[in-house]
């Protein structure tokens, strides 16, 4: 391996305006400029990236912390094409990192990416609280926005989604086609989006004056396997019920699988509503009505974001997003509507 040393000979040059051709510190004429890069070029010097941020203060990278729960699926996916993409346009390049199983492996992921002296930092927390989140960025002087996560003090650093009110939006809509026994599946209650999509479905039967039934509300775990075990606890239970809303696609579909086994027809029998609109939601028999978050809008925003910050510019004030509700032939009228 080639060393500065080397490009400096190759040159005519010292080591010194090797340094500073490229750190960009310092009056270098283009001619020396041009006879650095040609010896640089001749010889493959490879400068030492950690060094030269340390040099330039500056690294062209932005960091994304994700746990790796959230790998599998279309949903991680759309974040990081969105957010690969969109710095690419920027000049920016995109550094993933692993934020584990718990709060204290995210913030060593975090902290790994400051290490490298990365300009700015994405956040898409599992288990970071608001407050850990909002000292986090308090500390350094690198801009940080968290995805899905709505700070209590740095505003201008978050970006979420109306979990429960999209979920609301979805439970009144079966409600208005006439279901009022609708069974809910969870995701993991270890997640704040799974307690907000539960939080909604209940304030929506609350305002029809419907009662909430806890052996309606099966836990599920994010996976098809577990909607399909959510089905057998609902039946087990004996309380009827017309329409199911799972927290997510996988869910949904795992739950449609369970009921077509038990000779349950969607949506004859049952009407089914899941969430994330997952590539694959439209070509399932029946087609699978689902709640669609706007993840590349709020990429494009985190990104704009940053950029702003980094480079100077506005800085927009639109912190939360709507979920949009595409229906499909999953839902059908229930029992009760009036017509």
């Amino acid at each position: 391996m080639s060393t500065m040393q080397e490009v400096a000979k190759k040159a005519g040059v010292s080591k010194a305006t090797v340094s500073r051709v490229l750190s960009g510190k310092g009056y270098v004429s283009e001619t020396t400029k041009e006879q650095v890069f040609k010896a640089i070029e001749e010889t493959g010097y490879r400068p030492n990236l950690l060094a030269r941020n340390l040099a330039t203060n500056k690294s062209e990278c932005i960091g994304l912390v994700v746990t790796n729960t959230l790998y599998n699926g279309s949903y991680f996916n759309e974040i990081l094409s969105q957010a690969a993409q969109k710095l690419e346009q920027n000049g920016r390049q995109l550094v993933l990192v692993d934020g584990k199983h718990s709060a204290e492996e995210e913030q060593e992921a975090i902290q790994f990416l400051l290490d490298l002296r990365c300009d700015a930092i994405i956040i898409y927390p599992r288990f970071l609280t608001v407050d850990d989140i909002d000292l986090i960025i308090d500390k350094y002087k690198q801009p940080i926005m968290v995805v899905n996560r709505k700070l209590r003090k740095n505003h201008s650093h978050c970006i979420f989604c109306d979990h429960k009110g999209s979920s609301y939006t979805a439970t009144q809509y079966l409600i208005e086609r006439g279901h009022q026994d609708i069974a809910f599946i969870t995701g993991s209650l270890d997640s704040p989006t799974a307690i907000e999509r539960l939080s909604g479905y209940k304030a929506a039967l609350e305002a029809s004056s419907l009662p909430v039934r806890d052996k309606l509300i099966a836990q599920g775990k994010w996976t098809p396997a577990s909607g399909a075990a959510a089905i057998e606890y609902l039946l087990s239970s004996k309380l009827p019920f017309s329409a199911v809303i799972a927290s997510n696609d996988d869910m949904a579909i795992g739950a449609m699988k369970r009921l077509n086994e038990v000779g349950m027809k969607i949506p004859e029998d049952i009407s089914i509503i899941g969430f994330d609109n997952i590539p694959l939601a439209p070509f399932l028999l029946p087609p699978l009505s689902s709640i669609k978050d706007p993840v590349s809008g709020m990429i494009n925003e985190v990104i704009h974001r940053l950029i702003s910050m980094l480079d100077g510019g506005y800085l927009s004030q639109e912190n939360i997003f709507q979920s949009d509700l595409i229906i499909r032939d999953s839902v059908g009228d229930g029992p009760f509507l009036t017509r």
